[in-house]
């Protein structure tokens, strides 16, 4: 019988997701990799039915693969939902790119920059995880601008689809995404231009689609290390 689901519980199901989660997205744990329910309990002292919670979250986002008798794996993406990930994104990101530019106000491209300021610094310390998580997050933080919660989500779950694609074929020492394109889209949305701003991240999302080279991933470190414990 699964256990009560009390704050204490939920307060534990939100950190083991975040750590996973968060593995993903810094490329810690790639595509393909297992993640076995009895391991996990032991290495988060958490029982299975709270795990199971966690796996199936994760499923939901797409970002885990649950697959029955065999266990829960990091999804791997085809190059043909590559494709159609992509297409879903540029659609949904020049929709909320214009609607951002109707939205936003003098305080929030000051904290555009802000970001703007953080990913470069980044950058030029070549923290390529942070990077990585610092691009998705601008992405994110534009689609906040729009005021549409149910575009947000969707982007939410196409962004984490699309970092286990960068996971997966990306070559290492690539930027996730360009520094001054970024800029280029703040520009726009100060001006109030949403139709350049969506031209721009049209630009920008094929040129990162570009970067992409079908490979599949190297041998990693145990699950225990890629999730940092």
């Amino acid at each position: 019988m699964d256990e009560r689901v009390t704050e204490e519980s939920l307060e534990a199901e939100n950190r083991i997701y975040a750590r996973i989660f968060d593995g993903i997205m810094d490329r810690r744990l790639t595509p393909g990799t297992k993640l076995p329910e009895r391991e996990l309990c032991e290495l988060f002292s958490a029982s299975r039915s709270l795990v199971r919670r966690v796996l199936q979250r994760l499923a939901h986002y797409h970002v885990v693969e649950l697959r029955p008798n065999r266990g829960a794996i990091v999804a791997t993406p085809t190059p043909e939902e590559t494709r159609q990930i992509f297409q879903a994104r540029r659609a949904l990101e020049g929709a909320l790119v214009r609607l951002a530019a109707q939205h936003a106000t003098p305080a929030d491209i000051d904290g555009l920059r802000q970001q703007l300021h953080v990913e470069h610094e980044a950058m030029h310390g070549s923290d390529q995880p942070a990077w990585a998580r610092l691009a998705s997050t601008f992405h994110l933080r534009v689609a906040r601008l729009a005021n549409n919660a149910i575009l947000e989500n969707y982007l939410k779950e196409i962004v984490s689809r699309c970092s286990l694609i960068v996971a997966l074929y990306e070559p290492q020492g690539n930027a996730a995404c360009e520094h001054d394109e970024h800029a280029g889209i703040v520009a726009c949305l100060e001006r109030g231009d949403g139709e350049n701003a969506a031209r721009l991240m049209e630009e920008h999302l094929v040129e990162l689609e570009r970067h992409i080279c079908l490979r599949q991933p190297d041998a990693r470190p145990s699950l225990k290390d890629r999730l940092g414990l």
